[in-house]
């Protein structure tokens, strides 16, 4: 693992740091937040291996290594100690983050997030896994199948939907295959009664990939944490920002 990873930081304030999901990237998962966040924080976006500026791994991603990496970057930021905004994968980077560094992370924020994956979703990154591995406009046409709400989806005209598809096969980071192998063994399951920070839940009611059950049992296993839902299929960025950037708005106000 790399001593650190590429990152912007922007904004003034509190430390903030984000941890994207997997096949992600800061812009396309949290871009409608960021004017907002980067009015009250200093915020520290890194890249995850083989995203942005950040190049892929050579080894396996490890999530204790990755949470360590996602610290340090923030520290050599000048960002000493931070709230971490997790979403999907970042979700268990954030609490990993939290069980190794709780002089370093002061709360959390776990969106579209799980502690470990259920059968669902054990079954849509295996069948994600091997898609990268062939054919990227049938991945992208299967997460475009997954991830969105039916509602969204079914918005679509078939000009749209073949649009979408395109893009999405074209915008794959060459780092997926790490990030998606690091979801099948993710298990934050005996880091969250330990948690003792601030802690924000957010689930999306419609998500297919990562079931709001999953966050139902974070914030469940997290001592005094906080649940919210919000109107969404797994792409809450997209699908409902302002619901988003209310209930974290909300919570970063609390604790500030």
């Amino acid at each position: 693992m790399i001593e650190h990873f590429a990152h912007t930081v922007k904004g003034s304030g509190p430390g903030l740091v984000l941890a994207h999901g997997a096949g992600g990237g800061i812009e396309p998962n949290f871009g409608p937040l960021l004017d907002d966040l980067t009015s009250t924080h200093t915020v520290v976006a890194p890249d995850l291996p083989g995203t942005g500026g950040t190049p892929r791994s050579a080894s396996p991603l490890d999530l204790d290594a990755t949470a360590d990496t996602l610290v340090a970057t923030a520290v050599a930021a000048g960002v000493e100690r931070f709230t971490v905004l997790g979403y999907s994968l970042g979700a268990a980077i954030a609490v990993r983050a939290a069980t190794r560094h709780p002089e370093r992370v002061t709360g959390l924020i776990l969106t579209a997030g799980f502690a470990r994956p259920d059968n669902r979703m054990r079954l849509a990154v295996q069948a994600w896994r091997e898609l990268l591995e062939g054919d990227r406009e049938l991945l992208a046409r299967f997460l475009t199948f997954v991830a969105p709400s039916d509602h969204v989806l079914e918005a679509m005209d078939a000009a749209d939907l073949e649009r979408a598809v395109s893009d999405l096969a074209a915008s794959i980071p060459e780092g997926t295959p790490g990030h998606v192998d690091l979801v099948g063994r993710a298990d934050t399951t005996a880091d969250l009664p330990g948690i003792a920070v601030p802690t924000l839940v957010v689930a999306a009611a419609l998500d297919r990939l990562a079931p709001p059950a999953l966050s139902r049992a974070l914030a469940d296993g997290i001592p005094g944490a906080r649940f919210v839902e919000v109107e969404s299929g797994h792409l809450v960025a997209a699908e409902a920002p302002d619901a988003w950037r209310a209930a974290v708005r909300a919570f970063l106000d609390a604790h500030p």
